[in-house]
C-alpha cells in the first residue's frame, strides 16, 4: 500500500513557502490560473500532517462548488483529518454561528431567506422617499454589507440620515415578515462577535485561510480579522480579478492588507499553469489597461500549449447563436474536445438561453447556469410562492407575494393597510385573510388581496395530497408556460424528498445554491461571473459588444462610469482566461429591437432591428490579436 503524499512532495519556489511558512500572517497575490488553490491545499495537509485539529483548521471560499474542490484535493492525497476541515461560504459560516449561538431566538430575527424575486416586493414597500427601485436597491447593498462603502469606512451604524431612515424602515419589515436577507448575515453576525469577545468562533480556528479576498466588502474582511485574531491568517486573490464592486467589494482590499496587518509577508504567484500562451499575451494586454501602482503580469509556463483563438463576428443575433451552437456540435464530433470541457460565457442570461436551446436541438448535452435562472419567469414565482404557502401557510414572505402578483403596483397600498391592521391586533396575514375571506371584519379596497387568498385555498385544497412526481406535474403543468426550468429542476429532486417540506428545500437548495460542475459530460453556459475558478479547454464569449461588454450605466456620475468599465475590463480577464486551449469571442453586427431593450442595449428608433459595435476589450487585447472574420465564412472554414 503506497504511503499518503507528503506535504512537501514535489513543492518549489512561492508554492513550498506558501505551503511550509509558519508567519502569522500571510498575503499570496495570485494570478489565474498559478496554482492558489493547490499551494493552499498542501499548507492545510501540512498542517494536518503536524498534527492540527482539522477541526482547527478554517477555509473561506467565495463559492462552494471552490470549497468542494479543496476537501477533494486534500483527500485525494490521502490528507488525514481533511474532512474535519471547516470549509465554504462566509455566509454559511455566520448561519451557522448565529444558529448555534441562539442569536436568532434572543433578537427575535428568523433565517427565513428571501430569494431575488421576493426583494422587489420588500423594496416596493418601502417608502418613495428614498428614491426609485435602483436608488433602494443600491441603499440595500450598502445595508448588506454593514454601510460601509469605502475602505476607509468602519462597518456598522449609518453615519447618513437617510441611510439611517431607511435601515429603520427595513429592518421592521424583515422582523413583522420573519425574513432575513442573504447578506445581512455579515453584519449581524460582526455585530454579535463585536459585543460578545466571549463568542466561541472567536476561539475556534487556530488556522483560517481566505480565498478570492479582493471579493470580499470591508465588513466581511473585519469580520474575518474578528475570527482570526487569536490564529495565524492567511489571504489569497488578486485584484485584477475583483468583479463584486456592486455589493461593495474593493479591489484595492488585497493590495492595502500589508498597511493594515503589520508583519505580514507576501508571496506572488505569477506563473500560469492553465493558459495558452498567447491568450496570457492577450490577457496581459488587455488587464494593463486599468491603472495600477504596481503593474504585473501573467508569465506562462514553459509546457503550455500556444493556443488557438478566434475572433468573429456575426451578421445578425440568431446567426451568432445558431453558429456557435454548430461549431461547438462540429468539434464534439469532430473529436476536438469533449461536450464537458466547453465552457460557454454569456453576459445576458437570453444569449445563454438561446445557445442552450439550439444545442439540445442539435442533440448536444448542455446545461445553464445564471442566477436563480429557475425562478426568472413571474408565473415561475408565483408557483415558487404557492410552493412555500403549501408547505407553511404562515409564511409571511411568501404571503405578500402572493397578493401582490397580477398588480403592476404590488397592491402596495391594500397591503400596507393589512400590514397594519396585523400589527394593531396581533395577528397573522393569514389570519385577518380568514376573517376577511369570511366576511367578520373588514378592510376598504382589500377585494383583490381577498380573491387571491381564496385562490390560494382552492390551490390548497387541489395540491396538499400529492407528492413526488404526480405533485410535481399538477403544481407545473404543461399549460403553463414559463415553469419548464424550475418542473425540470423539481423532477430532479422529486424522488428524494418523503414530503412537500422536504422537496420544498430541495428545490430552494437547487435554485439558490447550484453547485457548478468542475467536472462534467455536458457543455456548461453561464454567466461570465460564475465562471470565476473554473477551467475549460474550450471557452466561448458571446455577447462582444459594447453595451453588453462593457455595459455603461449613463447615470453614474463620470468617476463611477470610469470605475464600472474597469471593473468589467477586470470581468472580461477573468472570462478569457478560463481557456487551457481554444478561445473564441463573440459577437453580432445587428440585434433584434425588442432582444435589445430586454438587454438593456441603446437602440436606434425604427426598423426591427438596431445596429451594435464590437466591444472596446476586443481592441484592448492588443495588436497579436487575429483580426476579426465574418462568422459564416468563418464556421464553413471550421468544416474540415
Amino acid at each position: 500500500m503506497l504511503a499518503p503524499m507528503a506535504w512537501d512532495d514535489g513543492l518549489e519556489g512561492a508554492y513550498r513557502e506558501i505551503a511550509g511558512c509558519s508567519d502569522p500572517i500571510l498575503r499570496v497575490l495570485a494570478g489565474p490560473g498559478t496554482g492558489k488553490t493547490f499551494a493552499l491545499m498542501r499548507r492545510v495537509a501540512r498542517l494536518l500532517e503536524e498534527g492540527i485539529d482539522g477541526r482547527r483548521l478554517l477555509a473561506v471560499t467565495f463559492t462552494r462548488t471552490a470549497a468542494h474542490d479543496l476537501i477533494r484535493q486534500l483527500q485525494r492525497i490521502e490528507a488525514r483529518g481533511a474532512l474535519r476541515v471547516w470549509a465554504g461560504t462566509l455566509h454559511a459560516l455566520c448561519f451557522r454561528t448565529l444558529g448555534q449561538s441562539g442569536v436568532f431566538d434572543l433578537t427575535g430575527r428568523v433565517p427565513r431567506p428571501l430569494l431575488d424575486f421576493e426583494v422587489r416586493f420588500l423594496l416596493a414597500d418601502l417608502p418613495d422617499i428614498f428614491g426609485r427601485q435602483r436608488a433602494k436597491e443600491r441603499r440595500l447593498k450598502a445595508f448588506e454589507a454593514a454601510w460601509a462603502m469605502l475602505q476607509t469606512d468602519a462597518p456598522g451604524w449609518p453615519q447618513d440620515p437617510t441611510d439611517r431612515a431607511f435601515h429603520q424602515h427595513l429592518i421592521p419589515w424583515l422582523t413583522f415578515h420573519r425574513g432575513m436577507l442573504i447578506g445581512e448575515l455579515v453584519p449581524v453576525t460582526l455585530e454579535y462577535l463585536r459585543n460578545n469577545p466571549t463568542a466561541r468562533l472567536r476561539a475556534s480556528f487556530s488556522h483560517i485561510l481566505v480565498d478570492e479576498y479582493q471579493d470580499l466588502n470591508k465588513a466581511e474582511q473585519v469580520l474575518i480579522d474578528l475570527i482570526a485574531a487569536n490564529g495565524c491568517l492567511v489571504v489569497a486573490g488578486d485584484d485584477d480579478q475583483s468583479v463584486y464592486r456592486f455589493k461593495f467589494a474593493h479591489p484595492e482590499g488585497i493590495i492595502e492588507f500589508v498597511e493594515s496587518h503589520s508583519g505580514t509577508r507576501c508571496e506572488t504567484l505569477d506563473e500560469c499553469r492553465r493558459c495558452p500562451r498567447f491568450v496570457i499575451g492577450l490577457a496581459n494586454n488587455l488587464i494593463a489597461n486599468n491603472p495600477r501602482a504596481t503593474p504585473r503580469v501573467l508569465r506562462p509556463r514553459s509546457s503550455n500549449p500556444d493556443g488557438e483563438v478566434h475572433v468573429v463576428q456575426w451578421r445578425t443575433l440568431d446567426e451568432e447563436t445558431s453558429g456557435i451552437a454548430e461549431f461547438v456540435r462540429r468539434r464534439i464530433e469532430q473529436g476536438r474536445c469533449e461536450a464537458g470541457s466547453v465552457l460557454v460565457l454569456a453576459p445576458r442570461r437570453r444569449l445563454g438561453y438561446r445557445i442552450r436551446d439550439y444545442l439540445r436541438e442539435m442533440q448536444v448535452p448542455a446545461r445553464s447556469y445564471f442566477f436563480e435562472e429557475a425562478l426568472e419567469s413571474v408565473v415561475a414565482q408565483e408557483r415558487y410562492t404557492l410552493l412555500n404557502l403549501l408547505v407553511d401557510s404562515n409564511d409571511r414572505v411568501a404571503m405578500r407575494c402572493w397578493l401582490g402578483f397580477g398588480s403592476t403596483t404590488r397592491r402596495q397600498g391594500p397591503y400596507r393597510r393589512l400590514r397594519e391592521v396585523c400589527e394593531e391586533s396581533g395577528l397573522s396575514p393569514r389570519e385577518v385573510l380568514m376573517q376577511l375571506a369570511h366576511g367578520s371584519t373588514a378592510l376598504p379596497y382589500s377585494g383583490e388581496m381577498v380573491e387571491r387568498y381564496r385562490l390560494l385555498m382552492d390551490e390548497r385544497a387541489t395540491l396538499s395530497e400529492l407528492i413526488g412526481s404526480d405533485f410535481v406535474w399538477a403544481w407545473l403543468p404543461d399549460s403553463l408556460d414559463g415553469v419548464d426550468e424550475l418542473r425540470d429542476t423539481a423532477l430532479r429532486v422529486a424522488d428524494q424528498a418523503n414530503s412537500l417540506a422536504e422537496l420544498r428545500e430541495e428545490i430552494r437548495y437547487a435554485i439558490t445554491q447550484p453547485e457548478l460542475p468542475t467536472e462534467a459530460d455536458f457543455v456548461r453556459i453561464m454567466s461570465l461571473h460564475k465562471s470565476k475558478g473554473l477551467t475549460a479547454d474550450m471557452v466561448v464569449i458571446v455577447g462582444c459588444v459594447e453595451g453588453l461588454i462593457p455595459w455603461r450605466d449613463n447615470r453614474l456620475s463620470p468617476d463611477e462610469l470610469n470605475e464600472q468599465v474597469r471593473e468589467q475590463r477586470r470581468l472580461f480577464y477573468v472570462a478569457v482566461t478560463r481557456t487551457s486551449d481554444v478561445l473564441v469571442i463573440s459577437g453580432s453586427a445587428t440585434y433584434p429591437v425588442d432582444e435589445a431593450y430586454r438587454m438593456l442595449l441603446p437602440v436606434r428608433p425604427g426598423g426591427r432591428s438596431t445596429q451594435v459595435v464590437a466591444s472596446e476589450f476586443i481592441n484592448e487585447l492588443g495588436p497579436q490579436l487575429p483580426a476579426p472574420v465574418n462568422g459564416r465564412q468563418w464556421l464553413q472554414s471550421m468544416s474540415g
